[in-house]
């Protein structure tokens, strides 16, 4: 898939009205994913990414600290200036689409890196075990 071809399946996941706000909010929750993860997962993903994606998010140092789904959202919302709803929305039409070119069994270790939160972002069921 090119770059070009993922910004469209971003901006009909997203309904966003234009190509320009797609390729915007695709750079924001790259850059966001880029902070959280680290190791094999993160060079893997790259790999499966469009260059320029991939480009995006590589740049990103990744904190030492990860954060919640809730956390990323909110992270998201500050760094994109919007509200914690509309990072929400755009988080869930980018990872969608990563989740979708990473495939199940990449997605099954990027999770298992990830804390609690985050599989519903990337459109999954978060499943948990009862106590």
């Amino acid at each position: 898939m090119t770059f070009h071809q993922m910004l469209e399946r971003i901006r009909h996941e997203g309904a966003y009205p234009t190509r320009e706000r797609a390729e915007e909010v695709t750079h924001a929750v790259l850059e966001a994913l880029g902070r959280q993860l680290t190791g094999d997962e993160r060079v893997d993903l790259a790999t499966r990414l469009p260059a320029e994606a991939a480009r995006v998010f590589t740049s990103q140092i990744p904190d030492l600290e990860p954060l919640s789904g809730w956390g990323f959202v909110k992270d998201l919302a500050t760094h994109a200036g919007v509200t914690p709803a509309v990072a929400r929305w755009d988080a869930g039409a980018v990872l969608a689409v990563v989740g979708q070119l990473a495939g199940p069994g990449l997605m099954d270790r990027i999770l298992g890196q990830l804390p609690s939160g985050y599989a519903l972002l990337f459109g999954r069921a978060e499943l948990t075990q009862a106590a």
